[in-house]
């Protein structure tokens, strides 16, 4: 009995330009590159830009806590 399947042709290798390949290599490079602060509240990684000195959830605490005092403060009024 002979073999009725065909056997296919090797898939042709993947060739990425050389351009592509530095560009992929130099973002990744950037992205080990951040540098961070600490938080003033909890001492987590902070970002450089952040004006207040906060992490992200300290930041967000710290508006959640402006909107209840907010609220409260209307509701004594």
């Amino acid at each position: 009995m002979a073999n009725s399947r065909k056997k296919s042709p090797p898939p042709e290798p993947v060739v990425i330009s050389p351009e592509i390949l530095e560009q992929a290599r130099k973002s990744l490079e950037t992205d080990k590159i951040h540098r961070t602060a600490k938080c003033v509240v909890c001492a987590m990684d902070t970002p450089l830009n952040s004006s207040e000195g906060l992490c992200w959830v300290c930041r967000r605490l710290k508006i959640s806590a402006w909107r209840d005092n907010d609220i409260q403060m209307n509701a004594q009024e």
